[in-house]
């Protein structure tokens, strides 16, 4: 038990840094280099901004199965949830880390859906 919730925390890590290494640009244009064009830091900025629907607190992912893939925004609360956490296991082995944009998530939309049916975020806060 002690080794999973090692590997729970050590993987929760990596997603934070994950997010965090995708917020950065917003530091990175607060403080830009006077020679960047306008130009260049908008083209850089809407490669790599968040989306509208994504709020503060939340992140976005994406359940990939055999079919269609399926986006979703989930609320931070839920990288502690242990059936979250074993789908981010499967995330990293599949993908790896270094992944752009939302999160990919080797699985069907109804687990994710199941998941987030149960307002873990909600009870946590």
């Amino acid at each position: 038990m002690a080794k999973r919730r090692s590997n729970g925390v050590v993987n929760l890590k990596v997603v934070v840094e994950m997010l965090q290494k995708s917020l950065s640009l917003t530091r990175r244009l607060l403080s830009y280099d006077s020679d960047e064009t306008e130009a260049e830091i908008s083209d850089e900025s809407a490669q790599y901004s968040v989306p509208e629907d994504v709020k503060e607190g939340h992140f976005a992912v994406i359940a990939v199965d055999d079919g269609e893939p399926k986006r979703f925004v989930v609320a931070l609360n839920y990288l502690t949830h242990p059936a979250f956490l074993r789908l981010l296991e499967q995330a990293a082995e599949e993908f790896g880390f270094d992944q752009e944009g939302a999160l990919t998530i080797p699985c069907r939309p109804s687990e994710i859906e199941r998941i987030l049916a149960e307002q873990w975020g909600r009870e946590r806060c």
